[in-house]
């Protein structure tokens, strides 16, 4: 599908290095929305896993100043120049949903038909395949914006596409294409496409699809590059030659070609398509710890450069309101974003014999899918654990904890430990932060130690609680700003508090960075 044309006032092409522009010497193709004749090449609507790991991360970067003038402008910047779809259909498309909730189905297409051969094997990128689409995921935001769920759909699922009886997942928008006449507008036959995509993601799943996103492959390359890299965590080193990803295990940063072949790598990894998921969910959530990063959120010309990666990578259905959704989700944070894949069965074959994947009953997918969607004020169950739960804690003299002082203010970090230890906490390591600049103070932790995490911020009321690499097991960094005042009564250890979650296939939050395969 030609949709990856960067669209300027003028229309012209995107300006990318030569080392990863696939369109060098070549004239950019018109937009989608100028193009009223002639159907595009049948290759150009190729959608792998490795797309979606950039989607929202992009629109991310409206969410961060939605509510300032700065965010107002970039957002307005982003919807005059984000390319329109037709994509949600009038009829076919009915379900469960809560009012002022949002579904939002992510595609992913990374169409290789315009790269040249040098270009195919410097990225490992393969050969198109046609018009299937490889990466979908739903999205629910629910109205409050407390939380938003991610569920990948196997590309292998074995569904009913309407009008075509029972067939693999990616196919659905192969059959809206190819049944739309090929003298139609090129812009006719994708939406027939997307459409058909999305009356089939409906009814497997029993929601009304609201908006439809499709991210492209050159966008990826953009969108990484201007967040200097997001960080993974290998539990043991790669070195598969299909994908050209080659990885030593444990943290690190990667972006651009090397980003591709991270989340494009299914050879040599023990589930194959599964572990890919989990490599686009993982990729995507470093996304978002990277763009919801005080990093991000001071840097005007960083937010300037990711909404223009975002107009350039995304495309949308006419109606998605950007602004909207900013402010939508403007409250959410990482350990409220949950990815899990659909419930499904097993491997099996298909009369031809075939690989397919069968999911879950459709009785048992539309339960799921409801429980998904439950509107989190009615007290129905979440996703994510809402803040209504309190959090599990420990006793105070089980937390080690480290203290910097970043207010400005001398010796603050001094009295805070004395303070801190008087009420049975153990302590580590005092001193000044990198910088005395801190406004807000900051409660640091490491995987696995939310529950320490939730016991020193009882101590330090409004604070900001983060899991970060920087604090090692077991130890808590507090990092004081010009917020601090002192230190506030301590918790008493209490019971883990039982949450109840949407019981998908690999459910993680974008706060967990524990390695994968």
């Amino acid at each position: 599908m030609s949709r990856d044309g960067f669209e300027q006032d003028d229309r012209g092409a995107r300006p990318l290095p030569p080392r990863l522009d696939p369109r060098a010497g070549r004239p950019a193709r018109e937009d989608r929305s100028a193009r009223a004749d002639g159907a595009p090449s049948a290759r150009r609507r190729n959608g792998r896993a490795a797309t979606t790991a950039r989607l929202i991360g992009g629109v991310l970067s409206v969410l961060l100043l939605a509510t300032t003038g700065w965010g107002w402008y970039l957002g307005r910047v982003a919807e005059a120049t984000v390319k329109r779809t037709d994509a949600i259909p009038t009829s076919g498309n009915q379900g469960h949903g809560q009012q002022s909730a949002m579904n939002l189905l992510l595609v992913g297409n990374d169409s290789r038909a315009d790269l040249t051969k040098a270009q195919l094997a410097q990225l490992n990128a393969g050969k198109d395949s046609g018009t299937n689409t490889d990466t979908m995921i739903l999205v629910h935001i629910p109205a409050d914006g407390s939380r938003a769920s991610f569920v990948s759909f196997p590309r292998d699922s074995y569904v009913q596409i309407p009008g075509y009886g029972w067939d693999k997942l990616n196919a659905a928008y192969a059959y809206g294409y190819n049944a739309t006449p090929s003298s139609a507008p090129a812009a006719d036959r994708e939406s027939a496409g997307e459409q058909l995509l999305v009356q089939t993601i409906s009814g497997l799943t029993g929601l009304q699809i609201d908006h439809y996103a499709e991210v492209d492959l050159l966008g990826f390359f953009k969108l990484s590059t201007v967040l200097g890299g997001v960080q993974v965590n290998l539990c043991k080193p790669v070195n598969d030659h299909w994908s050209g990803a080659h990885f030593p295990a444990g943290v690190q940063t990667i972006s651009g070609a090397d980003a591709l072949k991270f989340v494009r790598q299914r050879h040599g990894l023990p589930r194959s398509d599964f572990d890919r998921i989990i490599r686009q969910q993982v990729f995507l959530a470093g996304v978002m710890r990277k763009l919801l990063s005080s990093n991000v959120a001071m840097d005007l010309g960083k937010q300037r450069q990711l909404v223009s990666a975002v107009a350039q990578a995304v495309t949308v259905d006419r109606n998605l309101d950007l602004m909207q959704l900013a402010q939508q989700m403007q409250s959410v944070t990482t350990g409220h974003i949950q990815f899990q894949t659909i419930p499904y069965v097993g491997d099996s074959s298909d009369s031809a014999g075939r690989y397919i994947l069968k999911l879950k009953d459709l009785d048992t997918l539309h339960a799921f899918f409801a429980k998904l969607s439950a509107d989190p004020a009615t007290g129905q169950a979440a996703a994510a654990p809402t803040s209504a739960a309190p959090p599990a804690t420990v006793a105070p003299g089980s937390v080690t904890v480290d203290v910097f002082n970043g207010s400005g203010t001398p010796g603050l970090a001094a009295r805070a430990a004395t303070a801190l230890r008087a009420t049975g906490y153990r302590i580590g390591a005092t001193g000044n932060a990198d910088a005395m600049t801190y406004t807000h103070t900051e409660i640091r932790y490491a995987a696995g130690d939310q529950a320490l995490a939730a016991t020193v911020a009882a101590s330090f009321p409004g604070a900001t609680t983060t899991q970060s690499t920087d604090p090692s097991q077991g130890t808590v960094q507090v990092v004081l700003g010009s917020d601090f005042t002192k230190v506030g009564q301590p918790v008493t250890a209490s019971a883990p508090a039982s949450t109840t979650t949407v019981e998908g296939e690999d459910a993680r939050t974008a706060a967990d960075t524990t390695c994968i395969n």
